[in-house]
């Protein structure tokens, strides 16, 4: 399966920045790179590229265009949201975007992501909804767009620069890709060393001597074979009965 990540925007991209100057970028590309590692670490068969670069501002149009070249099966468009002319706002939440056509396989991952997400982070559920965002439309793949919290709401921004909210939502959304294109798990080959060494005895020198053993008679009635047992080891000999 081949899967496109696209961190949305740019360092350079005029206005995609919180009140106090976050750059949504740095959210965007770190929910991606945590993704793609999952994505290639934890499953077989599974192809990941990236829409975006951290050199320059890609466009829209670069974006789908490789995409479409490329012939992916899936992209993820990852975003953080904004209200407002660039003040703080009480908007809040997750919501999942899927173009206007409602294609079904991209709803139903929407729909996956969505739930995920908001169970995963605990954050207010905004629903799955529909647009005509440029990488909806023009991409030929199954494609979804995620806005993973407000950086215009300050507790939210709190969480969107955190590590672990950041790894958070890439782990929701790679357990949605997972369960909706039952993707197979990657089993770690068991390691030799992890394995208990064999206690092999030493095996003993090799000698030339000869050793000759003798049996004396043999007895049903066990009392007769212990007197003469007895007998022997008066004599100076070594008895036992088997």
């Amino acid at each position: 399966m081949k899967i496109m990540l696209d961190a949305g925007h740019g360092y350079k991209t005029p206005g995609k920045r919180s009140p106090d100057g976050f750059q949504e970028y740095e959210f965007n590309r770190s929910v991606a790179n945590q993704a793609k590692k999952l994505l290639l670490e934890s499953y077989k068969d599974v192809k990941v590229y990236f829409a975006h670069s951290d050199k320059k501002d890609v466009s829209l149009k670069e974006r789908t265009d490789k995409a479409n070249r490329l012939d992916v099966d899936l992209y993820i468009a990852i975003h953080a949201n904004a209200q407002g002319a660039g003040g703080w706002t009480s908007a809040r939440g997750i919501e999942t975007y899927i173009h206007p056509s409602k294609p079904k396989i991209a709803s139903a991952l929407a729909k996956r992501v969505q739930k995920n997400l908001v169970i995963a982070t605990g954050l207010t559920d905004r629903g799955v909804k529909t647009s005509d965002f440029h990488v909806l439309r023009e991409t030929k793949a199954e494609a979804i767009l995620i806005e993973c919290g407000f950086m215009t709401n300050r507790e939210e921004l709190k969480l969107l620069r955190s590590e672990t909210f950041q790894k958070t939502c890439a782990e929701a959304i790679v357990k949605s890709i997972q369960e909706q294109f039952k993707l197979v798990k990657i089993t770690p080959a068991t390691k030799s060393s992890s394995q208990p060494k064999s206690t092999k005895p030493t095996p003993s020198k090799p000698t030339n001597e000869k050793i000759y053993r003798v049996q004396i008679g043999a007895f049903k009635d066990r009392k007769k074979a212990e007197q003469l047992m007895e007998k022997l080891k008066k004599e100076g000999y070594d008895a036992i009965i088997n």
